[in-house]
């Protein structure tokens, strides 16, 4: 499928203005970079759509263990939709609001790549170098690029199954990359590397140790100069390993993570605050702090190419994200393609996470749920659920309503989500 990347595009006005105020500084001039998407209609969705919307988050928190989620739908012909439901924690009736902050869990992949792709066409490093070339005594890994790490088609497994345990029981404990690498390695698969996709932790750990050793320079300083501030996402960093808080300022999405209790069945009512965690964890591969407005501007700025490179075809060499998925459904360049829609999906203790955009329409969802325990499954299925239904908003006055293109419906998506449900989803009609 043919995906439109927009290339740098420097707002003249407030560059002029940031560009000025920063040289009085003394201080470097970061370049502002757009993205172009059709612009936004200004107003919120019409109540039906939002009533839909509104009842596939609730459906799909109860599902997920759940109090809390937020939530952002821009529907650029129609109108957007930004919300906090749901509370801190089922005990704690404090209301969950649009602007707190949160662990983003794999939206850190692409932002990684965002980096590499840079440093790349800066000549710091080549696509095509070995890991072995800047992360010394890492056995076997040889044939293994930094493009291939970066794609997931590097044939390593992954530590987060493994560890999770651990991280739950000793939340604090800050972790080495190196350490958590070796894990995944260990569960490596028996594949060429470059000819399949599997979701690998580790690779994205070693990626990011390899950027950090080719440009002497940590790794959310790398994400900082070469992301965020290119696309002003000031509530988005990577923190410090030895961070444990998500934000040391603003409002915060509490998080949690639901154990079995007595007789072995998953304890609904009382699941671990699991808040306060080593940012260690996440790493390279799930260590972004981020609140749902910079999500749904991130991703739009994924989808529409608006960091690439001008000679970089990002997702040009698609793998299917498993043996014998939808051709629909594929991986490359850290993120994950599904139909139309580019993004990315996954958990981080505490949080499951979801963010996908279409580049042509602009249509842009983005989702996190308060536990992790369902690895960040429903909140995929619940993203794409509020994609079907976004994209039959009615247009405002003067709009027209864009085809969407999604191979599924908002029903599929509905039921899926209550297959894969680990706690009781109160009786409710169905979701048309």
């Amino acid at each position: 499928m043919h995906r439109g990347h927009r290339r740098h595009r420097v707002v003249a006005a407030v560059a002029a203005v940031v560009a000025l105020s920063l040289a009085l500084a003394g201080c470097a001039v970061p370049e502002q970079v757009t993205v172009e998407v059709p612009p936004q209609v200004e107003r919120t969705l019409p109540e039906e759509t939002v009533q839909q919307l509104q009842s596939a988050v609730e459906h799909a928190m109860a599902a997920a263990g759940a109090s809390g989620a937020i939530v952002g739908v821009w529907a650029p012909w129609s109108g957007s939709w930004v919300a906090g439901l749901g509370t801190q924690s089922p005990t704690d009736g404090a209301e969950v609001t649009a602007d707190m902050r949160f662990r983003a869990a794999r939206i850190t992949r692409p932002m990684v790549c965002d980096v590499l792709f840079d440093v790349a066409a800066a000549g710091t490093v080549s696509l095509d170098d070995s890991v072995s070339d800047y992360v010394p005594g890492v056995p076997d890994l040889s044939d293994v690029t930094l493009r291939q790490l970066c794609d997931g088609t590097a044939g390593l497994g992954s530590y987060g199954g493994i560890l999770t345990p651990l991280w739950l029981s000793n939340p604090t404990r800050v972790w080495d990359p190196r350490e958590l690498a070796s894990y995944g390695i260990g569960q490596a698969q028996d594949v060429q590397p470059g000819t399949a996709y599997s979701s690998s932790d580790a690779g994205y750990v070693l990626l990011g140790l390899a950027l950090e050793r080719a440009t002497n320079n940590s790794l959310s300083a790398l994400v900082a100069e070469h992301v965020t501030n290119p696309l002003g996402l000031d509530a988005t960093v990577l923190p410090a390993a030895s961070d444990t808080a998500v934000a040391d300022d603003g409002p915060v999405l509490h998080g949690h993570h639901s154990l079995p209790g007595e007789g072995g069945e998953l304890n609904c009512t009382e699941p671990l605050d699991i808040t306060e965690l080593s940012a260690s964890v996440g790493y390279a591969d799930a260590g972004i702090v981020s609140d749902i407005d910079d999500l749904g501007h991130y991703v739009q700025a994924l989808a529409a190419g608006a960091l690439d490179p001008e000679e970089l075809d990002r997702f040009d060499d698609p793998k299917p994200v498993y043996n014998g998925a939808p051709t629909w459904y594929t991986a490359d360049g850290g993120a994950v393609l599904a139909g139309p829609l580019v993004g990315q999906f996954g958990s981080v203790p505490g949080y499951a996470v979801s963010a996908w955009s279409d580049p042509n329409s602009g249509l842009t969802v983005a989702v996190v749920l308060n536990n992790s325990v369902t690895s960040g499954n429903i909140a995929a299925y619940l993203a794409w659920e509020l994609a079907a239904i976004a994209s039959k908003a009615p247009p405002a006055s003067g709009e027209s309503l864009p085809e969407a293109g999604l191979p599924w419906t908002a029903q599929q998506q509905h039921e899926t989500v209550a297959k894969l449900a680990v706690c009781p989803i109160p009786s409710a009609e169905p979701q048309q």
